[in-house]
């Protein structure tokens, strides 16, 4: 036990009250009581298999998906550092990519070996854990149609490696436990040609730029498109085009996404979210569920 902390003790950097608005995309919401970031998989392994059960256990990539609360995320916060972003290629049309890796990272590496398939991924702003994760998908793909498998690190710190079926994938959801780590995924593609695959992810990176606010501090897809409709028709239909609370508004360019504007608290846009919800059921009689993830306390 680090006697300065009363965590156990970590290779990598443990630091109390770490800030989360300095890198999750909205900008803003209280610190981490704890945020660790490991130098390897077995430093993770060994600091959660003698972290204290009581004590919750949060994973965080670049936070393109989450709302922290203004009062911070008690416990510890997982966010796996760039020793964790290696990719490689494999046989069998086959990328290896760290929890860490980003998006568009794995996808270019897989397009510069000839393997298509991953296209889609340059249009998901996050790392590949949190992908895994949240069985991520865009342009009419999804993460459960390349996993072959992944390595977590469970919150017991047991390391164990999942094929595709175990994380039982279903829209934007799986399996996966409260305080698990995704440290490493194994995709597949088929082949293809680098010229052909690169002009794909060109596509999906002029249709996104033209269509999402990409340069603002926003987060993902607000909310999941309910069976038979597009969750951005719905919220316009109901008339939340633009619409702001606090510093918090619905995009004029993309109503499934909520910016800040500046000065939003993470209260402003958890509280414009639940008006376009109210607005929505009101108008159309559907009620949104969140896909942006809502963690910590309030204050």
């Amino acid at each position: 036990m680090d006697v300065l902390t009363g965590l156990p003790p970590l290779e990598g950097s443990v630091k109390r009250g770490g800030s989360l608005a300095d890198f999750i995309w909205f900008r803003c919401g209280g610190p981490a009581e704890w945020l660790v970031k490991p130098s390897d998989i077995e430093d993770l392994s060994q600091f959660l298999s003698q972290l204290d059960p009581a004590i919750p256990v949060l994973p965080v990539g670049v936070g393109s998906n989450l709302i922290v609360r203004d009062g911070g995320v008690r416990g510890v916060v997982v966010r796996l550092p760039k020793s964790f972003a290696k990719i490689s290629i494999e046989d069998g049309h086959r990328v290896r990519a760290g929890g860490s890796a980003m998006g568009i990272t794995v996808a270019s590496k897989a397009r510069d070996a000839g393997i298509a398939g991953l296209e889609f991924l340059r249009g998901i702003p996050g790392t590949a854990g949190g992908a895994v994760r949240m069985n991520a998908g865009a342009y009419g793909r999804e993460v459960k149609d390349i996993l072959v498998e992944a390595t977590l690190v469970m919150r017991d710190g047991t390391v164990e490696t999942w094929p595709l079926e175990r994380f039982d994938y279903s829209y934007r959801h799986s399996a996966v436990p409260a305080g698990a780590v995704i440290v490493e995924a194994l995709f597949k593609g088929v082949p293809g040609d680098p010229e052909t695959i690169g002009a794909e992810m060109d596509r999906i990176a002029a249709e996104r730029e033209a269509s999402q606010p990409l340069r603002s501090r926003t987060g993902g897809s607000t909310f999941k498109n309910p069976p038979g409709h597009k969750a951005w028709q719905l919220v316009d239909a109901a008339g939340c085009r633009g619409l702001t609370i606090g510093g918090a508004q619905v995009s004029e360019k993309h109503t499934n996404f909520l910016l800040n504007t500046g000065d939003a608290t993470a209260a402003d846009i958890e509280a414009l979210g639940d008006e376009v919800r109210r607005r929505v059921f009101e108008h159309s009689g559907i009620e949104l569920e969140w896909e942006i993830q809502r963690v910590g306390d309030a204050e």
